[in-house]
């Protein structure tokens, strides 16, 4: 008995010490998730696969249409190509990269996550031929679903579908641009062409969706059944706008948030989900991010608007609102019986990064029933995913592969039926419902890494291919929880989120001046010789453990005719941390990701501290 007493109160301490013992493997699920998306690849597939029973696929998508629409994901278990839920995978894969890349690179994730961002990103350039053209579907739903067959086989229907300026799709478009903005940031170090091409294609494509406003299911009809817009467009307009402040820091996109949260409801709708089709959450947190980052300026009320819904749907997380999210017996939220993971995730994934902003600002989360600290937000986000992973009343892991009881019959064409690899020989459209899709053994290729859409509301679970409500996996269930493993990899310290500061998202380089806002003073340019000129401002002011901190951006212009090289900048009573350049010894010089400054362009960089502005001066330079 003195032994079970001991037992008993090393756990309970245990229990108490939060994150400091945990029995699950983040790292191990973190890369299995990443390699899930290997196996939804369409197209041609690259020497490096590492998901060896998946061949080459849909080689002429697009071919019809005179476009090559060949590559990018099948969503689910399907073999179809769905421009929204795709775009969505990537844009959340974007997000997890951009809070936790130095997380997963430290975990030797961060590559194999580029490149699922890249598989996708190369798609979204071929689907957009033309400003205002953009592919939005490759196959049907209806005949694809009356098949079951491999990928690398299917003979089903794979007409494209479009949305233009005559048949405009603003969710659509509006997503697209989002992804491509938010990839740009990923990119914008380790292929600053690759970036810029993205970011060009944002533009456009946000400048379609505003433009030529309109539900792409309305246009492309036949995608009403499998992802049709219940939200409408503003929502994607609102994140797109998001994601190009974030990638540009453009005052324009800034503008449209704080003119137009409240018309499109980013300020008015307190939501209790985020997905591909309702993007409010998603949009109410990333604006809350620009108010950590002190950026907010001119529209800073408006902001603290979007921000209140944010803590609302934080709120409504932990049972800490007047309208609460449902959760099982076993402690899983619960939105709908079909796929209900992809809401676990993505909640988890907002949980976890506001968690840190909540950090980064000193402070805790006040809600109508109590208050939530960083670290109790931290907690949820952990519950969740130790849910998934197997802490649940049936002890099932929800991911494939990941654990010792996992889902063995998950509804998905490729891994259901034996691998083109192995046997060539033609499964037919119904013969494959005959032989495959009704055979009740585990399938022939494990699906590693697929999160499935997981148990009903009462933490029920049958592990059956035809049960597609529960055993489907998707792209968008495992994006966000990416960001989320690596997140807890670390354990419960905070991250500084004031500024991004992982290795894939520097400062932005050669940006359009932008004013500052007009409650902020000009602060008169330091001296420098002509004709390079130096500007600062300040942009924003908080208070911290009783010291006022300020946000000054500096902007270096060459007002010459010749291309600006060997460029040495010379800083004094400098007390803070500095973004945008590269220290040489006791001078700076140009940022990683450039050599030079052609004639009329400026760069701007960024420094924090506790005083008045640095004194910043040119010391040296050429003109070739």
């Amino acid at each position: 008995m003195g032994s079970s007493t001991s037992t008993i109160s090393v756990l309970v301490f245990l229990g108490l010490v939060q994150f400091v013992v945990s029995r699950h493997d983040y790292k191990q699920a973190l890369s299995k998730s990443i390699l899930f998306f290997e196996a939804q690849r369409s197209g041609h597939l690259p020497p490096n696969q590492r998901v060896s029973w998946r061949s080459h696929s849909g080689l002429n998508d697009g071919k019809s249409s005179g476009v090559d629409l060949v590559g990018g994901y099948y969503d689910a278990g399907d073999n179809v190509k769905f421009g929204l839920p795709m775009a969505f995978t990537v844009t959340t894969m974007c997000w997890s990269i951009i809070e936790y890349g130095s997380q997963l690179e430290s975990n030797g994730e961060l590559g194999n996550a580029i490149d699922a961002v890249k598989w996708g990103t190369d798609y979204f350039i071929k689907a957009h031929p033309e400003p205002n053209v953009l592919y939005g579907e490759v196959g049907d739903g209806k005949s694809d679903h009356y098949c079951w067959q491999r990928p690398e086989e299917m003979t089903t229907d794979r007409k494209a579908y479009k949305i233009d300026r005559n048949n405009p799709g603003s969710d659509l478009a509006g997503e697209t641009a989002a992804a491509m903005a938010a990839a740009s940031i990923v990119f914008r170090r380790s292929d600053p062409s690759y970036s810029a091409e993205l970011l060009r294609h944002a533009h456009q494509l946000f400048e379609f969706a505003d433009k030529y406003r309109g539900k792409y299911d309305s246009s492309i009809t036949v995608v009403q059944k499998y992802y049709g817009s219940v939200s409408g467009y503003n929502d994607e307009l609102l994140w797109a706008a998001a994601w190009l402040y974030q990638a540009t820091n453009d005052k324009y996109y800034l503008d449209y948030l704080g003119k137009n949260g409240d018309s499109m409801g980013g300020t008015g709708w307190s939501m209790r989900e985020f997905g591909w089709d309702v993007k409010y959450a998603g949009v109410q947190t990333l604006v809350a991010k620009v108010l950590v980052q002190g950026k907010a300026g001119e529209h800073t009320a408006v902001f603290e608007r979007y921000q209140e819904k944010a803590e609302q749907f934080m709120c409504s997380m932990l049972g800490k609102s007047t309208k609460n999210i449902q959760k099982t017996p076993g402690g899983l939220i619960f939105r709908q019986r079909w796929n209900n993971m992809q809401f676990v995730t993505s909640a988890s994934f907002l949980t976890a990064v506001y968690s840190d902003y909540l950090s980064s600002s000193k402070r805790n989360l006040r809600c109508s029933q109590g208050n939530i600290s960083p670290s109790q937000l931290l907690d949820f986000s952990k519950s969740q995913v130790d849910y998934i992973l197997g802490d649940n009343p049936r002890g099932t892991s929800y991911t494939v592969g990941y654990g010792h009881n996992y889902p063995r019959q998950v509804h998905h064409r490729g891994s259901s039926i034996v691998s083109f690899k192995v046997n060539q020989k033609f499964v037919t459209c119904r013969g494959g419902y005959a032989k495959w899709y009704s055979r009740k053994a585990n399938d022939p290729n494990v699906l590693t890494g697929a999160l499935v859409g997981g148990p009903d509301a009462y933490d029920n679970f049958a592990d059956n291919r035809d049960n597609y409500e529960q055993t489907e996996p998707t792209t968008y269930n495992n994006a966000p929880l990416l960001g989320v493993l690596a997140r807890l990899i670390s354990g419960p310290t905070g991250f500084d989120q004031r500024l991004p500061g992982v290795s894939p998202t520097p400062s932005p380089v050669i940006i359009k001046p932008a004013p500052a806002p007009k409650s902020k003073p000009t602060i008169p340019p330091a001296a420098s010789p002509s004709p390079i000129t130096i500007s600062q401002k300040m942009m924003s002011s908080w208070k911290n453990e009783g010291k006022v901190y300020h946000r000054y951006s500096t902007k270096l212009t060459n007002r010459s005719t010749k291309t600006l090289k060997n460029l040495k900048i010379s800083i004094t009573k400098l007390y803070g941390p500095i973004w945008g350049v590269t220290k040489t010894g006791n001078t700076f010089g140009f940022p990683s990701w450039m050599q030079s400054l052609p004639a009329g362009k400026s760069m701007e960089f960024v420094y924090i501290h506790s005083a008045s502005p640095a004194n910043i001066l040119v010391s040296n330079y050429s003109l070739e």
